[in-house]
């Protein structure tokens, strides 16, 4: 299932240069520009509590947006750069860069878990442990999926769940190239005892 792609509503700069940046953050938004695609870069403001919103929302850098700028066609960005004051730390400038929909990126795609109570491991009081609640994938711009999914069909306590365990929605790939841990099914607090193997796995990838 493709996720949706939220939009992100700007308008165009009139004037370049430090003085219409200046002049925008004067009146309360962040100036950036729009670039790539084989087109020309745009000048654009977003206002600064609208820009604080989406960040604050988490992942600005690895989302997907429908940027939507007044007498333009919509089009796909994902942010390359939020340049921020090094005082204050709040935000300065932003760089877009305009993506095709067969453009391929990286983003964190949220992991979902099925079928726990199809799990001998869970139903004998065993805890899914979730290493990763993300996983960065490279993937089409105009085919990201909602989530990626765990079948905890079977497993047992001990079990070990890698990221070359998961079916992968078509046509994306882990942008770590190694057999990353995901999650496990961990033994009950009152069965465990530290240093179990499974335990360790989990500790090594996460260190």
């Amino acid at each position: 299932m493709a996720a949706e792609v939220p939009d992100f509503v700007a308008t165009v700069r009139t004037g370049t240069g430090k003085g219409a940046a200046r002049q925008a953050r004067r009146n309360g938004d962040v100036p950036g520009i729009v670039y790539g695609g084989g087109q020309d870069p745009v000048a654009i403001n977003i206002p600064y509590n609208y820009l604080m919103k989406h960040l604050k929302a988490g992942r600005f850098l690895q989302k997907l947006f429908n940027l939507q700028v007044e007498g333009s066609e919509d089009t796909r960005v994902i942010c390359r750069s939020v340049q921020r004051d090094v005082v204050k730390d709040k935000p300065t400038h932003v760089d877009f860069m305009r993506l095709k929909r067969t453009s391929r990126v990286n983003l964190f795609i949220h992991v979902t878990f099925e079928n726990e109570k199809l799990s001998p491991g869970i139903k004998k009081g065993g805890v899914l442990t979730i290493v990763r609640h993300e996983v960065e994938l490279n993937v089409l711009a105009g085919d990201i999926p909602d989530h990626i999914t765990v079948d905890l069909t079977g497993k047992d306590i001990g079990d070990v769940i890698h990221i070359n365990d998961i079916t992968l929605p078509e046509g994306c790939t882990p942008v770590i190239h190694r057999n990353f841990v995901v999650a496990n099914i961990a033994a009950p607090s009152g069965l465990r005892s530290s240093g179990t193997d499974d335990e360790d796995e989990g500790a090594e990838v996460e260190a």
